[in-house]
């Protein structure tokens, strides 16, 4: 915490009882009546006379944000919670989700993803075709006695158990893809949830702010008017 200088005012935050600065702290007056409520729930005695400190005035912020959303939904999702824990926390929520789904992989995951990659690419028709070709003609012209004559009875065997063994290896490979894309789906939802947070927050201090300005602005004024009066006066009289 950034300790006031002499010559700065300071104010009593009337949430934590701490001395503030007064660019630390926010006049109650400005707070928007459903942060007030979240804040009178833990001070049923607090009254928007005084300051509250940036810190008390987004923590509450943030609880009021939580009560919307458990009252929309019902209950708040381990996304959402995770969310309102990073504002909280200031943390970040952006990450590498293929990096962290892959180092989850088992051994036999990661040959299932290579098997898969392998039997979906030119390289495994080409190669396949070539050996099909090989075998139907060493049955037919190259061998006096072949060892599978038409109609190929053991290479049906073989392409049948091929097929059997290479599909369940492809499922299981599009099931973890679809596991990866759940996983980047709701990795987006967390960002995005929290960038609109974040939005809505900074509009609320945008317009606590200009309301602050406008608020000095109007003093401001009248001291200016109080000081013509005054001066008309004095002028009048003499």
């Amino acid at each position: 915490m950034r300790k006031p200088r002499h010559s700065e005012q300071t104010v009593v935050c009337s949430i934590c009882g701490e001395q503030k600065t007064l660019h630390e702290v926010m006049p109650g007056e400005l707070i928007r009546e459903p942060v007030a409520e979240a804040i009178r729930k833990d001070h049923p005695d607090w009254e928007p006379k005084g300051y509250v400190c940036l810190d008390d005035l987004d923590r509450y912020r943030m609880q009021h944000v939580m009560d919307v959303l458990e009252a929309a939904k019902g209950e708040l999702t381990d996304s959402e919670v995770a969310v309102m824990k990073s504002l909280q926390e200031q943390e970040l929520l952006t990450k590498n989700v293929n990096s962290e789904f892959d180092q989850k992989l088992t051994f036999g995951q990661r040959v299932a993803d290579s098997v898969a990659a392998f039997g979906g690419s030119w390289a495994f028709i080409i190669l396949f075709g070539a050996i099909i070709a090989v075998w139907i003609g060493a049955n037919i012209a190259l061998l006096h006695k072949p060892f599978d004559p038409f109609p190929f009875i053991l290479l049906n065997l073989v392409l049948s158990c091929l097929a059997a063994i290479q599909a369940p290896v492809i499922m299981m490979s599009q099931n973890r893809q679809e596991a990866r894309d759940r996983l980047r789906g709701e990795n987006d939802y967390r960002v995005n949830l929290k960038a609109e947070l974040e939005i809505r927050g900074l509009n609320a201090r945008v317009e606590e702010l200009l309301k602050h300005q406008w608020q000095r602005l109007m003093e401001i004024q009248q001291i200016q008017t109080e000081m013509l009066e005054e001066f008309a006066r004095h002028t009048a009289a003499k």
